[in-house]
């Protein structure tokens, strides 16, 4: 049985849901698997914090809990009783909330025992060996986040995504996915005998050399020539869909931003942002003869000064 998930990801219990799934990311990237090849302390840690993440990152499950309708395994509890002072894992003495004549103190697996007729799963007549309660339900949904490049995101692709039980799929990124969006992956989560629950995979954007994130939009650098900055030009640009080319400006300045409209991240709804072109005018990487005599020229005959006089 899992431990109390707030102490599994060292949260309070008035904790919000971002902070809640801002631990659950600490915790996981520090023990998963992939980063602690071959230690198994890791790797059931892992399985602990994953487990309090499907309980206290579900809005529903989280509320079902604290409620105490469901355990630390997200499984219902037995309603009518509450814990007693010997209570624990797998059942302990359980207090009667009454109805069982009276007693302060009764086994819980008894209880069962005595309700279906032997054995805790197996009810006696017209449940078919299903749960007592309503029936055999689904396993649990298993939560993961997978990192994907800027270009994944825009391009889609498939990419593949190892689990704390040794499990690996390959995932389908969606074109023009977008930050912390979610794909549920149908029966790929934990089994039961009422069926597979679902794998939530929510996906995060890896940081970029060239592309800067800001909300749906992109933002790059791009270095001009002198002569392209003075007399204005083509140049070729990278874009996550492939490169394109620029038309600069005549005059242009450093930070000076083109915008290309629908070049930027997705929304997760087929929609995009814009990338953004800030331009900077790049000097030579070795000192040019001639370019050095012009500028000499051009500063005595031709004083200039780009800051402002207050």
């Amino acid at each position: 049985m899992a431990g109390d998930p707030y102490q599994e990801l060292g949260v309070s219990r008035s904790a919000s849901a971002d902070e809640i799934r801002k631990a659950f990311r600490k915790l996981a990237k520090q023990f998963h698997p992939d980063q602690n090849p071959g230690n198994k302390g890791a790797e059931e840690r892992f399985k602990k914090i994953s487990a309090a993440f499907d309980v206290l990152g579900d809005a529903d499950k989280r509320k079902k809990f604290d409620a105490g309708q469901i355990d630390a395994d997200g499984r219902e509890t037995m309603r009518g009783f509450r814990p007693g002072p010997g209570a624990g894992p797998g059942g302990g003495a359980y207090q009667s909330a009454g109805g069982f004549g009276g007693q302060e103190d009764v086994d819980f697996g008894d209880i069962l025992s005595q309700m279906f007729g032997g054995g805790r799963g197996q009810a006696r007549g017209g449940f078919g060996g299903g749960d007592p309660f309503g029936g055999p339900q689904r396993g649990q949904d298993v939560r993961a986040t997978l990192e994907v490049a800027v270009e994944e995101a825009v391009q889609g692709g498939r990419k593949r995504i190892a689990f704390s039980d040794g499990r690996t799929l390959d995932v389908t990124i969606p074109k023009y996915a977008a930050e912390g969006q979610v794909l549920r992956l149908k029966g790929q989560g934990g089994q039961s005998r009422g069926g597979h629950g679902d794998a939530l995979i929510e996906l995060k954007i890896a940081t970029h050399a060239v592309f800067k994130r800001e909300g749906g939009n992109l933002v790059m650098d791009v270095p001009i020539s002198i002569p392209d900055a003075v007399l204005g030009g083509k140049v070729e640009a990278p874009t996550p869909d492939g490169p394109v080319t620029l038309t600069v400006p005549r005059g242009a300045n450093s930070g000076q931003t083109l915008r290309l409209k629908g070049r930027g991240l997705g929304d997760g709804a087929g929609k995009r942002g814009d990338l953004l072109a800030r331009l900077m005018v790049a000097l030579p990487d070795q000192p040019d003869e001639k370019l050095e005599a012009f500028a000499e020229a051009w500063r005595k005959e031709r004083p200039y000064s780009p800051r402002r006089k207050p």
